[in-house]
């Protein structure tokens, strides 16, 4: 009886500038990723610290992909990966600790299961270790509008992890904070879209690889914490406006045409309605920042339809056999009713 070779893993951690959080969480993955065929690979985005000297000095393991500018969360993976061979990927972003049999179950579910494209972890907040993390918590969920929240975390509402989403589940999307993706099929539906820059590009990824036929799982026998805001702060003004523009994006390129005519009109109305609440709420410069990002989509409206074109060929070429796609992780209702009028703070899933 022939025993099967177990897959390759790459752990690849993206750096720019970021000594200090790799002083801090680097010394988790060391401990914790001790597993067969598996690699460590810090990709750095031309950092102009001395990150890279810290790491060939203190941490020889680590193989190093120098990128020769810094190309942003989605670029910087992007043209890193291609440097890197193996079975699957691991997106691990630099400011997250990883916890003792952290890649074994993952790498099990996906090894017995080809059609799951991509898997979480249970991602718990650093800061507040018994809550789930904003980005990504228990599993990623989108709704009939295309607003996106988490089993666990539902707007800035983050819940306590009580063991109540302890269970593998298929959901919608999974979080590139920690994620472990198939990575033959990820070349095959074309990657992260560069234009995401640093928002929103693994929920686009995932949505392309469920039309595909694929299934997104998370497995919270594997926990991570996450510190979070590393390269875009939770608040900020760059993060808001990728928010909202690559959000439209996102839908622009995924839904299908019959929602996309219904959909995107009333996202945009909805989009003039949130800067206008944030407006007489005295955020004048966050109602700028909505309008603008709404504004830069409708005026290269003809760029994301021809990414909408290339994306759904991509998917036909690729598309699993004798496979459809699966809606788990979508919520038939609307978080916006559920949040801002029901006054609900716990995902419907």
């Amino acid at each position: 009886m022939s025993v099967s070779k177990p897959p390759s893993i790459a752990v690849c951690i993206l750096n720019w500038n970021g000594k200090s959080l790799l002083e801090q969480y680097l010394p988790s993955v060391i401990a914790y990723s001790q597993y067969p065929n598996t690699q460590l690979v810090m990709i750095d985005n031309a950092s102009t610290d001395d990150s890279i000297s810290f790491v060939q000095k203190n941490y020889p393991q680590i193989t190093l992909v120098c990128n020769t500018q810094n190309l942003g969360f989605v670029g910087g993976y992007n043209v890193g990966l291609k440097h890197v061979s193996a079975d699957y990927y691991v997106l691990l972003n630099s400011d997250v600790a990883v916890t003792a049999n952290w890649i074994a179950p993952i790498v099990e579910l996906m090894t017995n299961d080809p059609t799951i494209f991509a898997v979480q972890p249970k991602i718990r907040s650093d800061l507040q270790p018994t809550y789930f993390e904003y980005a990504g918590a228990a599993g990623g969920c989108i709704d009939r509008l295309g607003y996106v929240f988490c089993r666990g975390r539902f707007f800035d509402v983050c819940e306590i992890d009580n063991g109540q989403y302890n269970t593998n589940t298929e959901v919608f999307w999974a979080s590139g904070a920690a994620m472990f993706v198939r990575a033959d099929a990820f070349w095959a539906l074309g990657g992260l879209d560069t234009d995401f820059f640093a928002h929103m590009e693994e929920i686009d990824l995932c949505w392309r690889a469920k039309q595909a036929g694929y299934k997104i799982m998370v497995c919270p026998q594997s926990v991570v914490y996450h510190l979070g805001g590393g390269s875009l702060p939770y608040g900020s003004p760059r993060k808001l406006y990728y928010n909202f523009r690559n959000n439209l994006v996102m839908l622009c390129k995924n839904l299908r045409t019959f929602e996309l005519f219904i959909l995107l009109p009333l996202r945009l109305l909805l989009d003039v309605v949130a800067a206008l609440k944030s407006a007489m709420g005295g955020k004048k410069n966050d109602a700028t920042i909505i309008l603008r990002a709404n504004w830069d989509f409708v005026l290269h409206l003809p760029k994301w339809l021809q990414k909408r074109k290339t994306a759904q060929q991509l998917i036909a070429q690729n598309k699993l056999p004798n496979s459809s796609f699966a809606p788990t992780g979508r919520y038939n209702g609307s978080i916006i009713v559920d949040y801002f009028l029901l006054k609900k703070t716990k995902s419907p899933f």
